[in-house]
């Protein structure tokens, strides 16, 4: 109860600290932090054995487990230096192979057959060229290593007209949380500490053992008490709050 009570009696200055927080975050993410893109394209691996007549083809389940299965294994060599290096030549692009490859991601969608190439840069019309690039190079390099698999492109990446990262709103409501818990520890750091005996309460409530005397009011600088009430004054004349005459 000591501790709530001295946050509640400075809640101003945790409001304030908190308000501080927020806008020391929203001020660093809208500039200084750079905002990224991202732009994917879709890719479909295809490894079954089609038997092509004048009515039907037929796709065994084997043929869906396999092409699943042959996600992750296209992931590996789409990191691939072999991969990125031809899509930074073919692109244009003055990037080694370990800045291409750390803005390069892929993923499965739904655990289908469906795999998707994330890129991600601070330029949305870079993204789009990157991750189409991927698309028209990967498919012949995948033919050549993986026999009898191919990978046909579902849908092309476009320009990112929005950015994915950072959230203006994400980070500034995690200011304000870094400032509002950075005050509440100060303020209860600062009331641990404090060793001072500030009123009668205090002694009454953690040294039981020890009795009261007296209690000196505490006088302001009219002479007054900013609790109200009659003092004991100068040759034992009492003085009222207002500083009236003599009682």
């Amino acid at each position: 109860m000591r501790l709530l009570k001295a946050v509640w009696h400075n809640v101003w200055a945790v409001i304030l600290a908190t308000l501080i927080g927020a806008v020391i975050a929203f001020a660093y993410v809208t500039l200084a932090v750079t905002p990224l893109y991202q732009s994917k394209v879709l890719m479909y691996v295809n490894n079954s054995s089609f038997s092509v007549s004048t009515a039907s083809v037929s796709i065994s389940s084997g043929d869906i487990s396999a092409s699943q299965s042959l996600v992750a294994t296209y992931a590996v060599i789409m990191n691939t230096r072999t991969v990125l290096d031809q899509v930074a030549d073919e692109a244009g692009l003055n990037y080694s192979y370990s800045e291409l490859s750390s803005m390069i991601s892929t993923s499965s969608v739904d655990d289908t057959e469906v795999f998707q190439v994330v890129v991600t840069s601070s330029n949305p019309e870079e993204a789009a060229l990157i991750a189409n690039t991927i698309a028209e190079v990967f498919p012949d390099v995948v033919s050549d290593i993986v026999e009898g698999s191919s990978a046909k492109v579902v849908d092309y990446a476009v320009v990112p007209t929005t950015k994915s990262s950072p959230s203006v709103t994400r980070y500034t409501m995690m200011g304000a949380l870094i400032g509002f818990i950075l005050s509440v520890a100060v303020i209860v750091v600062l009331e641990l500490m404090d060793t001072l005996i500030h009123d009668e309460d205090y002694l009454l409530t953690n040294y039981k053992n020890i009795p009261v005397l007296a209690s000196i009011p505490d006088m302001d600088s009219t002479g007054s008490s900013s609790k109200g009430g009659y003092y004991s004054g100068y040759y034992g004349h009492d003085y009222s709050k207002s500083g009236g005459g003599k009682k």
